[in-house]
């Protein structure tokens, strides 16, 4: 009987493509095209349409990831709506779709693929997920404007031929040279006024900087102490690192496999193969960037304090060092990965006692 109910239940299908100020919508049924129109960005009044239009009928979504996020889409999945949210890279066009590109023919080959099932959304995380995101996304941001805000100062430093004591001529800034900085006197009160301008400046991004990171770690110690505290039980995965891992990734049990894990964070080669010739492409350019980025860094850490990484770059020693470093960062995401899945902290050089 429930298949039976199942086979009759009318069906639509929605293709969306989502714009700051309108939306495009094509709407099909599993007997036929409906239509496509526009329509203000307002998710309610989608619903309307459709509660007034197909009556009864099991709806089902899809739009691309974008600027506009995924609150359209927890708003939907709370009507009991199915929803998928898709990497605009993974949506198939043809040769035509090149040369003839708007926002009604986007939404219909959406919804015509939706229709058809080949299509695989990504992960849609909880508003609360997503807001630590952006704040560590935010962090970010922070570092990039603190690298430029002392680029600024040597910049200027340099243009007005003062040099830098060869003790404090490098990236880590300390208090000794914030003094030597503020005691630099110029021939006019403009230069000073410049420097000093420049160094509130850095002062001020600096103190954004560690304050972001210290709301990281107490957001993490709060709401997921015990996967934090495995986390930082890994060689070269320290408190910020590990705020940044679940920022990034939520929970990391609903990951199936490692190769799902490390496919996500892109630590996997891109391949060629075609004919019986093969060629690697170099590490996927899909990836959480920023993710990959420190876990590479930690990688160097790592090998600094665990003997048996220590002892498998000693292995590969000789051979190209961003392929061997990428290599042990491949291995510290399994690391990662395991700690959660089996709820135990890493012990270290566990493998090599075992080896004895």
């Amino acid at each position: 009987m429930q298949l039976q109910d199942a086979l009759t239940i009318p069906k639509i299908f929605i293709g969306l493509d989502i714009h700051k100020k309108s939306w495009s919508v094509s709407i099909q049924t599993d007997l036929f095209f409906h239509r496509t129109f526009s329509m203000p960005s307002v998710a309610e009044d989608l619903y309307q349409y459709v509660e007034r239009t197909f009556p009864n009928h099991e709806v089902a979504l899809v739009y691309e990831a974008g600027c506009c996020g995924f609150s359209a889409a927890r708003y939907f999945l709370k009507l009991g709506w199915h929803v998928l949210v898709v990497n605009p890279s993974d949506v198939k066009t043809g040769d035509k779709e090149r040369y003839q590109k708007t926002d009604a023919l986007d939404s219909k080959n959406l919804s015509n693929q939706l229709k058809a099932g080949v299509l695989k959304g990504v992960y849609i995380p909880t508003e609360e997920h997503e807001q630590f995101t952006t704040l560590a996304r935010h962090r970010t941001q922070v570092t990039k404007k603190l690298r430029q805000s002392k680029s600024h100062i040597k910049s200027m430093l340099l243009f007005h031929g003062i040099e830098i004591p060869p003790a404090f001529d490098n990236s880590n800034w300390n208090k000794d040279f914030m003094v030597w900085l503020e005691n630099i006197e110029f021939s006019t009160s403009c230069g000073k006024l410049a420097l000093q301008g420049k160094i509130r400046m850095y002062n001020f991004i600096r103190s954004e900087y560690l304050e972001i990171a210290n709301q990281m770690r107490a957001h993490c110690r709060k709401t997921c102490k015990n996967d934090y505290n495995l986390l930082r039980s890994i060689p070269g995965i320290g408190g910020y690192l590990s705020s940044v891992i679940l920022a990034e990734c939520g929970d990391l049990r609903r990951f199936n496999n490692e190769g799902q894990f490390i496919s996500y964070i892109g630590l996997v080669p891109g391949i060629y193969n075609s004919g019986g010739s093969e060629k690697c492409l170099g590490i996927t350019p899909r990836s959480r960037s920023q993710l990959r980025s420190y876990l590479v860094e930690a990688a160097w850490i790592a090998i600094r304090k665990d003997a048996e990484m220590q002892q498998y770059y000693r292995k590969h020693q000789g051979k190209n060092v961003k392929s061997v470093i990428i290599k042990i960062a491949h291995k510290l995401a399994r690391r990662i990965l395991s700690v959660i899945k089996t709820e135990t902290p890493y012990q270290i050089n566990r493998n090599l006692v075992l080896e004895k």
